[in-house]
């Protein structure tokens, strides 16, 4: 039970202390001019403001409340690590049976775990969490078990009472780290990037430890290649990308004898390939109305460049015209075909029959070109069947079928084989078919010259109707890929003749499979992150694929069956428990994907530290103390004095309560502040009167 006197003016403040303010000035009137009952005078002011203020007295009965003491356990990776995880539960033990042991003292405990996103330890967020479900009043003090490395100091809660840091790892506890400085997300194919790496040795660092450091980089998950770098230094590295798509570089570190992890010794960058600008050769044999087709479709992408070669006027062609009339500058064919052959991406023979213009010579350095890594695209039209085809030149090494020498010219249906429904090139091509009657197949229009073909490599993806003939022919050879169709008349489609067909699609996903994009690979393995989950892609012409094992960061291997999503396609989603870099592999091929950075942010520095905190602790005069000193004993102490000390920490005794019970008991009457006011007044008159009569 406690009481304190309160006061309710009968009046608004400012008027009470403007009316005591004139009474206090009348006052110093009387004694200025000599009146003997100035001090009635004032006693009668001091009742008056007295009456005005309503003075109460006030009676509580009180519950006293704990004290509350805030304990946040880190038990983050970078806590896993070493000897941490038995300092911490040695430490919280400790902590939990002090605070048991003090009188009218509670314990509010919350651990703290890996945050999702790769944000690193969240302990003041976890602190002010835990601030909020608590009356600050009853807070007494706040302790973090961790190793110090915290990264969101700036969330740091305004705290009521001392917060101290009871901190993790030991001293002579040293760490080997590599890091990537930049790295660009995307970069062109056969342009050199720079990547900046660093390597750093924190801690009590071995004084008996090399120089130089063995670094290890591998590309796509090979065969590593090792050099000897310095530590310490920024170390500038060319890369060039070879391929399209997504390339993963890896770069790591040995692990050193008494290093504290070996988690930051790998880092590992994902940088997507694209092309500059894609450079097509067109050439084009006579002039015919499939040819704007091929033109229309290159010319439409902003990222082509397009050479079109077109025989307007053959060698033998005799009309009389001077050769100097023709033209002003020679065409640079021996440039095209020979000294520049390796520049172009795709080289597209249209309609292309021998008539003299290209020598062999240059067409057997076609050949070559395909063979090292080039693209050719054949779209026969009637001389490929005669003997002026192009396949009677070196080029028949690497075409995947013969003519037979016949030409059907008879209206036909294209159609998708049995491959070309799981091949990438065509597949779901069905879907972007006007509608057709029920039963009678793609309502695609119908064509009417076909090349009779006899297949020797490849997979045929497309054939007329009936008999099955091959009218589209997919081969690789060498490094490089070459297609054939057996017909001139796509063109058909784009004029929606018989309601056309997906023409543009069809050349477009062709041209581009031909120039290696690696969408439209149809052996391949990839894999896509979102978050911590694993999409794994397989694309496939076979009819079920192995089973993909999946290894993780630590080494561990789990087997995904995979499930088809559509013809050609697998799929299978996997939950990677860790951030890192995992390889997949189905015995066949091989890929990596990095979950995250393959070196969290909790091991970008794993070296324990108070450093973070020292200004945060400071703010409440707590203290930081190292585990492996000893756990630090439990005090408290009063409210303003050093909360830490030798060998132990404090916590500020709050003496929160709870209030049960008011009352609240008037201190004297209206008429009774009146009657004493008024006898105070007559006093002063009749004592003034006495002086004024004596005088």
């Amino acid at each position: 039970m406690t009481g304190t006197v309160i006061f309710d003016p009968l009046l608004p403040e400012l008027l009470v202390y403007g009316a005591m303010g004139l009474m206090a000035l009348i006052v110093f009137v009387a004694l200025w001019r000599g009146l003997t009952g100035w001090w009635l005078r004032g006693l009668a002011a001091a009742v008056i403001g007295l009456a005005l203020m309503n003075p109460s007295y006030q009676q509580e009965e009180r519950t006293p409340l704990s004290d509350i003491v805030l304990l946040v356990v880190d038990e983050s990776a970078s806590q896993r690590i070493a000897e941490r995880a038995a300092q911490t539960a040695e430490a919280v033990a400790k902590i939990e049976a002090e605070v048991a042991a003090l009188p009218n003292t509670e314990l509010r405990q919350i651990t703290l775990r890996d945050a999702e996103g790769n944000e690193g330890t969240l302990a003041m967020t976890a602190l002010a969490e835990l601030m909020a479900e608590e009356p600050r009043a009853r807070i007494a003090g706040a302790i973090l078990v961790s190793d110090g490395r915290v990264h969101d100091i700036e969330r740091l809660p305004g705290l009521p009472a001392p917060l101290h840091l009871v901190q993790t790892g030991l001293e002579s506890d040293w760490d080997r780290r590599l890091t990537v400085k930049n790295a660009p997300a995307f970069a062109i194919i056969d342009e050199e990037i720079t990547l900046t790496l660093r390597i750093d040795d924190d801690g009590a660092v071995p004084a008996d430890l090399p120089e130089l450091a063995q670094i290890s980089i591998a590309v796509d998950g090979g065969d590593p290649a090792t050099y000897s770098v310095p530590v310490g230094e920024d170390l500038t590295l060319p890369v060039t990308l070879g391929h399209g798509g997504m390339n993963v570089i890896q770069f790591s570190l040995p692990e050193e004898e008494g290093e504290l992890t070996e988690r930051n010794n790998i880092a590992v960058i994902q940088i997507n390939g694209v092309r500059d600008r894609l450079r097509v050769l067109l050439v084009s044999g006579e002039p015919h109305a499939g040819e704007r087709t091929w033109r229309n479709l290159l010319k439409s992408d902003s990222s082509v460049d397009l050479v079109h070669f077109t025989i307007l006027r053959p060698p033998d062609k005799q009309d009389g015209v001077p050769v100097t009339q023709l033209s002003l500058i020679a065409f640079p064919v021996r440039e095209l075909f020979l000294e520049k052959t390796d520049e172009f991406d795709l080289i597209i023979f249209d309609r292309y029959r021998k008539r003299g213009i290209l020598p062999t010579l240059y067409l057997d350095n076609i050949r070559s070109y395909v063979e090292r890594g080039g693209a050719v695209l054949v779209a026969a039209g009637p001389y490929f069947a005669s003997a002026e085809s192009i396949y009677r030149s070196p080029l028949a090494d690497i075409l995947p079928s013969s003519p037979t020498g016949r030409v059907i010219e008879e209206g036909f249906l294209p159609e998708l084989s049995e491959i070309g429904t799981r091949h990438p090139v065509t597949q779901g091509l069905e879907d972007l078919a006007p509608a057709a009657p029920e039963g009678e197949g793609p309502g695609w229009g119908r064509w009417f010259r076909l090349i009779d073909l006899v297949p020797q490599s490849g997979q045929v993806v497309m054939t007329a109707t009936e008999e099955d003939r091959p009218l589209l022919v997919l081969d690789r050879v060498g490094e490089g890929r070459v297609a054939l169709m057996a017909s001139d008349h796509a063109w058909l489609w784009s004029r929606g003749f018989e309601g056309g067909g997906p023409q543009l699609e069809l050349l477009r996903r062709l041209a581009h499979w031909m120039m290696k994009e690696p969408d439209l690979e149809e052996e391949a393995l990839t894999a896509t992150a979102e978050g911590q989950r694993l999409t794994v892609t397989r694309r496939t012409l076979s009819e079920a694929p192995s089973d993909v094992e999946v290894t993780g960061p630590d080494g561990t291997v789990t087997v995904l069956p995979l499930t088809e999503v559509s013809p050609g396609k697998f799929e299978a989603e996997f939950v990677g428990p860790e951030l890192g870099l995992y390889r997949l592999n189905d015995g066949e091929m091989e890929a990596v994907i990095a979950l995250g950075p393959s070196a969290p942010r909790e091991f970008e520095q794993t070296i324990a530290t108070g450093e973070i905190l020292q200004a945060a602790v400071d703010l409440g005069r707590g203290g930081v103390r190292r585990i492996e000193e000893g756990v630090p004993d439990l005090r408290r102490v009063r409210e303003g004095r050093a909360a830490a000390g030798r060998g132990w920490i404090g916590i500020t005794p709050r003496g929160a309560y709870q209030t049960a019970d008011v009352t609240v008991t008037p201190l004297g009457f209206p008429w009774a502040y009146l009657l004493l006011a008024a006898l105070f007044i007559i006093g002063a008159w009749l004592l003034e009167g006495r002086q004024r009569r004596a005088v």
